[in-house]
């Protein structure tokens, strides 16, 4: 199966898939049965995980045992017409969702519809070969993902985090140059930074089949550690877009000089520039910029003060709340540096403990 990796357009659930037809097929083909029921039941099968795959087995064998019985008792009664095809995928669909076996709705409601036109007598045999050849498609797809190209996503979970980091600077980039020139919220800014929370979603679901996978398949520790680190990033990650969002709905009524405007821009063109690093190091001139940014927060935060308290329509001024939001990126920026350089200090002792020849 490893040349098949070669090939971009076939991935390993798609061999799999593949495989799993073929092997259940041949395994009806020798026991003289239909394999019809077997490879709808097969290609369902093949999830992302194969801890999902046997977790929903449980549900889909049953489900499936219900599809078939509807199937065989409504042919027997009405024989097949067009009312016996719906009454079979309604009943079919409402027992299952009623029993709470709604991961198996779709593979019972296909068995007993496929059903309908082969039923012609000997009704008994016929629901327990329907049912045989359905457990036949359930062991094969699933032993076939627990064994054949264990799926990993460690990799594909560590250049999302990095892409995201990128995209998510240039965010913080747009958005600021946005505020600091008065102008709205664009369109494009704000589709652009729903675009990364679905993304980090998406990364976030490949994280927990990453989990899910390490219960059935062993794992080095080097393999589990770089997880747990590329895991860490990503809520960091999450944390960060959480005070870029605040940025990106307040209201425009920022009143800045042009000498404070030239600051939070350098600062968030700094911040930008650690997000882009493949190290996310932090030159010193940072730290000067974020100094600058922290004194100026605090004069605010003096100046409010100042004013009577009941005059006050916002205890907290739209400039006050944006140099709150990059002094929180800025935390969570040397937060991450962190993570990565005690990344970078692990896997160098790991190298430096392997054997030499």
């Amino acid at each position: 199966m490893g040349f098949l990796k070669k090939f971009q357009f076939v991935g390993g659930r798609i061999a799999k898939t593949g495989l799993a037809v073929f092997l259940t097929a041949l395994v009806c083909e020798l026991l003289n049965w239909p394999a019809t029921f077997a490879v709808i039941t097969a290609i369902v099968t093949i999830e992302p995980t194969a801890a999902n795959s046997i977790k929903k087995a449980y549900v889909r064998f049953p489900a499936s045992a219900i599809g078939a019985l509807f199937a065989v008792i409504i042919t027997h009664t009405l024989g097949d017409h067009a009312l016996t095809y719906a009454l079979v995928a309604l009943l079919t669909i409402i027992t299952c969702h009623k029993l709470h076996l709604g991961a198996g709705i779709l593979v019972a409601t296909l068995t007993g519809i496929a059903m309908i036109p082969t039923i012609h007598d000997h009704y008994v045999a016929t629901f327990f070969i329907r049912l045989g050849t359905t457990t036949i498609g359930l062991i094969v797809s699933t032993l076939v993902n627990l064994w054949i190209l264990p799926p990993k996503y460690s990799n594909t979970i560590s250049t999302n985090i990095h892409n995201l980091y990128f995209k998510t600077g240039n965010l913080l980039e747009r958005r600021g140059s946005e505020v600091l020139h008065n102008h709205s919220l664009h369109r494009e800014t704000k589709l652009i930074f729903n675009d990364i929370l679905r993304e980090i979603e998406l990364t976030d679901t490949l994280c927990e089949y990453q989990k899910e996978e390490w219960k059935l398949h062993r794992s080095n520790r080097q393999e589990m550690r770089c997880f747990h680190y590329e895991y860490k990033k990503l809520n960091i990650l999450r944390q960060i877009l959480f005070h870029i969002g605040n940025i990106i709905y307040l209201p425009v009524h920022y009143s800045f000089s042009e000498e404070e405007k030239e600051r939070i821009m350098d600062a968030t063109l700094s911040l930008k520039g650690i997000m882009h690093h493949p190290s996310f190091d932090i030159p010193d001139q940072h730290f000067t910029l974020m100094k600058n940014l922290l004194e100026e927060f605090w004069e605010d935060q003096e100046g409010l003060h100042m004013k009577p308290f009941q005059s006050m329509k916002h205890h907290f001024s739209c400039e006050t709340i944006m140099l709150y939001e990059l002094l929180s990126i800025h935390d969570l920026v040397e937060e991450l540096s962190g993570i990565h350089l005690l990344e970078a200090q692990h896997r160098n002792a790991l190298k430096k403990a392997l054997p030499t020849e």
